[in-house]
């Protein structure tokens, strides 16, 4: 990504005409200064795809100065939105310039040139009619390193084999690990799902939570920390006849160790979602859950490709939700 300043305007050399005031004295206008380019970190982009699409961000130059002791007018500043989470390194020199995280943090990675002096600034006692002035300086140009350390806005919390990462892989670029044993994932995926040409959904697979991880068993709070960034949690019940745990104990471990975790924890907005219903002894699971936990059970099938839009748009109206309450 390259960013480039805008220069600023040229002094001008100027002498002050009117009638009756044939002689009169400098009066030529600074340059004005150049635009400079300045990131600013929003909460309307979760990716930086949006940012990628242009190569190149150039500010306005500043104009000219003119007689009259009239200054050109400044370029106007480019101001570009970056996601929260955004780190920005020179990528000439690989040096961290800063690291954006919180909203409306702002970051000049190009500064404007200086405008140029007019003619009027030169004059003295013994200059009286100084006939030069200045150019105005050049904008900075910088290319720039943009990496992000992504806040997932949706963490998938399940037991091992819930179909965690078979959804991720479904619905995102993410390439997840997947196999039929327990702690396939054993570290954070991360995945972008597109719900239009505009919209999208930072997802996460994280590893699966058992009996007594709030208590460091298994993964442990190492999992748990990761659920805590997000905004939303997602609740995966595999509710195939195959499953190996029982959708309702299933679901109850969950609740009941994300509980003890954290009070912050266990009062996020939680969706409830049976996985695998692919035939009616699924379907007649997943409505017993529906009974027991007094919640929505959205099903989807992964497998089949059942459902995923409707728990995408389901899950980006959620978050949104959130973003226009802090807002």
């Amino acid at each position: 990504m390259e960013v480039v300043a805008g220069n600023g305007g040229d002094g001008v050399v100027s002498f002050h005409r009117e009638k009756f005031v044939p002689r009169g004295g400098p009066d030529g206008g600074d340059g004005g200064t150049g635009g400079s380019v300045i990131l600013v970190a929003s909460e309307n982009l979760n990716s930086l795809l949006p940012v990628s699409r242009r190569f190149r961000y150039a500010a306005d130059d500043g104009k000219k100065g003119m007689g009259q002791l009239c200054s050109g007018r400044s370029g106007h500043d480019l101001l570009v939105e970056v996601p929260v989470g955004t780190q920005v390194f020179d990528r000439e020199r690989g040096n961290l310039l800063r690291d954006l995280t919180k909203v409306g943090q702002q970051l000049v990675v190009a500064a404007g040139g200086f405008g140029g002096q007019g003619n009027a600034r030169f004059a003295t006692s013994v200059r009286q009619t100084p006939r030069f002035a200045t150019e105005g300086k050049k904008g900075e140009t910088r290319v720039l390193r943009l990496e992000l350390k992504l806040f997932a806005e949706v963490g998938l919390v399940g037991f091992p084999n819930a179909g965690k990462s078979t959804f991720l892989s479904c619905v995102t670029a993410a390439t997840p690990k997947i196999a039929d044993y327990p702690f396939t994932t054993l570290a954070p995926q991360v995945g972008i799902a597109s719900l239009n040409e505009t919209e999208t959904l930072v997802l996460a697979d994280l590893p699966g939570l058992i009996e007594g991880a709030s208590e460091g068993i298994g993964l442990g709070h190492r999992f748990l920390k990761h659920v805590e960034r997000c905004r939303v949690v997602m609740h995966l019940v595999d509710c195939s006849e195959n499953a190996d745990t029982d959708p309702i104990e299933a679901w109850k471990v969950i609740v009941r160790e994300l509980a003890r975790f954290s009070i912050d924890l266990a009062s996020k907005q939680r969706i409830l979602v049976a996985t695998k219903v692919e035939s009616e002894a699924a379907e007649a699971r997943a409505a017993e859950l529906e009974r027991e936990s007094g919640e929505r059970v959205w099903r989807i099938s992964s497998a089949q490709r059942r459902g995923l839009k409707e728990i995408l748009v389901e899950s980006h109206r959620r978050v949104r939700g959130l973003s226009q309450q802090t807002a």
